[in-house]
């Protein structure tokens, strides 16, 4: 299991690539600014959810846990991406 630190900035940077990837996308003319920055407040949720929940292990089930949020953030990253790719 990676340390906690080690999953935040995994998680930051991850987060950040896919904001920077909105703000380009913003700038150009062919993008749709509402959608963009209907994604760009995603990620933003995102990024404070997941960190949130990574300060809050659940107490017994460290590797349950883990794998769960692992998944989860894996499937909401795919989901933004495919979303911003749409835009």
């Amino acid at each position: 299991m990676a340390s906690r630190r080690n999953l935040k900035k995994v998680v930051k940077n991850i987060s950040g690539e896919l904001f920077a990837d909105c703000v380009l996308l913003r700038l150009t003319e062919q993008a749709d600014r509402t959608k963009v920055e209907e994604l760009m407040r995603d990620i933003a949720t995102m990024y404070a959810e997941f960190v949130a929940r990574i300060n809050h292990t659940e107490k017994g089930s460290e590797a349950l846990f883990y794998k769960k949020l692992r998944k989860e953030f894996t499937d909401t990253v795919n989901r933004i991406h495919e979303e911003l790719i749409k835009a």
